[in-house]
């Protein structure tokens, strides 16, 4: 058996045993001094959809970028889709990053160019035939609603459509994670019920789910699995959890 297949069973059986995601006793110190997390473990299985919730400065948005790669954990390990994200180098990062979708609360959208545009320069980042990006853009488009304004500039769309733009992006590589970070913090309440129930379905065809939130309502709403981080501490972790009061 070669190195490479060796390295690819042993992530297929950490997968399996811990989940995609599998912080092992994590800590994260800022250069500052301060701490962000403290003693983290979390395992999140393939097919789950989880609610990470928590007052600002809990260190909700300091997990996503652990998982991201953005930051590494100053004890502890890391482990997303069977790597170990310490261990990656700086040019494994973009291949890596090929396993997550990511929303954000402000969009991050390409205001100069328009909805197909955007969704396309994901697939052409990674390399996708020109051939595959004409068929597979309009086809998440379709999925997120949006057949009908592939022409439009962001700018003139809704925030929730501009929400719907980002969130095509993110799934059109097809990737096995999707990260949320407050990803209805910026919509009103119709369109934020209607992204959440975009994030259902999708998880309902298979990707595993992360949203950072602080929407009270969806969360105790929707009756997921919620995991509820307090001053950088995971003081609770339930299915069919609620959003519970910070002290």
């Amino acid at each position: 058996m070669g190195r490479r297949e060796l390295q690819r069973r042993k992530r297929e059986q950490l997968i399996e045993e811990k989940g995609v995601i599998y912080l092992d006793n994590v800590s994260k110190v800022y250069s500052t001094g301060a701490p962000a997390l403290n003693n983290v473990s979390l395992s999140i299985h393939k097919g789950e959809f989880v609610f990470i919730v928590g007052d600002s400065g809990s260190g909700k948005s300091t997990m996503i970028k652990l998982l991201l790669r953005e930051l590494t954990a100053t004890e502890g390990s890391v482990h997303v889709m069977g790597n170990d994200l310490a261990k990656l180098r700086h040019r494994q990062i973009p291949r890596f990053r090929r396993n997550l979708g990511v929303v954000f609360q402000d969009f991050r959208l390409l205001n100069d160019r328009n909805v197909y545009e955007n969704v396309a320069f994901a697939q052409r980042i990674v390399e996708t035939p020109a051939g595959e990006i004409r068929r597979n853009v309009p086809a998440i488009l379709a999925t997120v609603g949006l057949a009908g304004k592939y022409r439009a500039k962001t700018k003139q769309l809704s925030g929730g459509e501009q929400q719907r733009v980002a969130l095509a992006r993110a799934l059109v590589n097809n990737p096995a994670i999707l990260l949320a970070d407050e990803p209805t913090g910026n919509l009103d309440p119709k369109n934020s019920w209607e992204i959440m129930q975009l994030l259902e379905e999708i998880n309902a065809n298979g990707t595993t789910v992360v949203v950072v939130t602080h929407n009270r309502e969806i969360v105790n709403a929707m009756h997921k699995r919620v995991v509820t981080v307090k001053r950088g501490v995971i003081v609770s972790d339930e299915e069919g959890g609620e959003y519970i009061d910070e002290d």
